[in-house]
């Protein structure tokens, strides 16, 4: 199963996600633990820089007086080995998707991607609307689930732990809008120069189904 070219978008892997290198992290991710999501990513970059494949790295940027991801800030410093990484292009962006108010659809086009491979944080968040904008522009999607990640969260008397937000987010995308697959397979996909198998809602209703009993 060949696939069109591919781009890696590695979404706000910035230090505000992980308090071991900025103690002051207001959003630690927690699931997939960091250092396994961190390590997954890295992989990634390596092996699509191998393989040249573009690389496109995306950094949230809010007013620098903003309590996250404020520009300048520490917490909106891109993470160490991201930053010591190749990268063919830089997107920063104010919104939770990558393509609004960016320059990301115009740079793809460009260079003739069609198919983004998305991972990074958060996954309910930028990682879930980039992967569905770029489904509804037209692009193949891939996201990473080892290599995606997030943290609990409340709201009013609602709670969800980060492993159910995680799943929920995925499957839903991987139902509709995106091929979900972790690290090692994408890595082996790609050395065989062959696509993940594309999203099916009725085959993941059914299995559904069958899981539910």
């Amino acid at each position: 199963m060949a696939v069109p070219a591919r781009a890696l978008v590695v979404i706000d892997v910035q230090q505000e996600y992980d308090p071991g290198v900025f103690p002051g992290a207001g959003l630690p991710i927690t699931h997939p633990p960091l250092d396994v999501s961190t390590a997954n990513v890295a992989k990634a970059m390596d092996a699509a820089t191998a393989a040249g494949v573009p690389v496109v790295v995306v950094q949230h940027t809010d007013a620098p007086d903003d309590a996250v991801f404020a520009e300048g800030s520490d917490g909106w410093k891109l993470h160490p080995f991201v930053e010591d990484r190749p990268r063919d292009h830089l997107v920063r962006k104010a919104y939770p998707g990558s393509f609004t108010g960016t320059d990301l659809e115009e740079w793809l086009r460009a260079n003739d991607i069609a198919t983004l491979t998305i991972v990074g944080y958060m996954t309910q968040l930028c990682v879930d609307t980039t992967a569905r904008q770029a489904a509804h522009l037209g692009f193949g999607v891939e996201v990473l689930s080892d290599a995606t990640g997030t943290l609990p969260l409340a709201v009013g008397a609602e709670t969800v732990e980060a492993h159910a937000l995680h799943a929920a987010v995925l499957v839903a995308l991987g139902s509709a809008f995106a091929s979900v697959a972790t690290t090692a397979e994408w890595l082996a996909a790609l050395a065989a120069g062959d696509g993940l198998p594309a999203p099916d809602l009725l085959a993941a209703a059914e299995q559904g189904r069958a899981l539910a009993g």
